[in-house]
């Protein structure tokens, strides 16, 4: 599959988001104050919304709106991820350059300019993750600290160049990402209520009980359907899109739970409402992105 033009995305997807949004937002709006669940629902649609919105509105900004939702959105998780991983500051300023530098270089690739990109950049990556954890002679956490870093690096600045160099197939991705994040939460509500297989989570690094509903076989199962209607909306199914698209949403939604799991805290932060921090929220993307790239460029 070859990468899409935002051009061509961008009118099928923003008359599907606008009509989904304001239809649910209302049947949210008109529930009975009886209902058990109006709050959260309220909170969790408001937090759908804003993240469609502004998903949808930098896109179509194009290469400039990429990259400024790129940067923002690196330098926000980046400093969530650093708390748990308990990076020093030397790992984090590390972090904060890629997340800097990597999405212009992004850019000046997608343009043909440079070519940055390569084993060059791995080595130079690498360098970099590790070299504050040395010169710190941290003994006892220098390793870790070093692979945490590394692995910050390529979890999120360079996950993120997706936005950039994907163009369309980004837009597309992200509206999946969205939709799929809001069905696996809906419909594991529900169908977890049936107990069994489907209120258990997918596999042991799950967060501590209770489970949440979309990190359950049921949140899967309707994630997946979400993000096949993403995708279609955008005009962009395919089933080995999809396929990549729901594995690296539900594998970034668990490697969220494990940071946070390991580091005996429910969210990374918890100013996002209904979501905990932004790191639980763009998880999924983090790792949907990478798996587009994987299977478009």
């Amino acid at each position: 599959m070859s990468v899409l033009y935002t051009s061509d995305v961008l009118p099928r997807v923003v008359p599907v988001v606008a009509g989904v949004l304001g239809a649910s937002g209302l049947a949210v709006a008109c529930l009975p104050a009886r209902v058990a669940m109006r709050r959260e629902l309220r909170r969790r649609w408001l937090t759908w919304a804003v993240a469609a919105s502004v998903l949808v509105g930098a896109l179509a900004l194009r290469e400039l709106g990429a990259t400024v939702l790129a940067w923002l959105l690196g330098l926000v998780t980046v400093a969530e991820y650093a708390r748990p991983a308990r990076l020093g500051r030397g790992e984090r300023v590390v972090l904060v350059l890629g997340a800097l530098v990597l999405p212009p270089l992004a850019l000046m690739e997608a343009e043909d300019l440079v070519h940055p990109f390569g084993l060059r950049t791995v080595a130079l990556l690498t360098a970099a993750g590790v070299l504050p954890a040395l010169l710190s002679g941290d003994a006892a956490r220098g390793g870790e600290r070093a692979a945490r870093t590394v692995f910050g690096l390529l979890w999120i600045p360079v996950a993120l160049t997706g936005l950039v160099v994907l163009e369309g197939t980004a837009l597309a991705v992200g509206v999946a990402v969205v939709f799929g994040d809001a069905g696996a939460w809906c419909g594991g509500l529900l169908l977890g209520r049936l107990g069994g297989t489907l209120a258990r989570p997918p596999a042991p690094l799950s967060p501590a009980p209770p489970v949440p509903p979309g990190k359950t076989w049921a949140g899967v199962l309707c994630g997946g359907m979400g993000v096949a209607a993403g995708l279609e909306a955008a005009g962009a199914f395919t089933v080995t899109l999809w396929a990549a698209v729901l594995a690296g949403s539900v594998l970034g939604g668990l490697l969220v739970s494990a940071i946070e799991r390991e580091a005996g805290v429910r969210a990374a932060r918890t100013w996002l409402p209904g979501s905990g921090g932004l790191l639980d929220r763009a998880g999924p993307l983090l790792l949907a992105l990478p798996a587009a790239m994987a299977v478009t460029l």
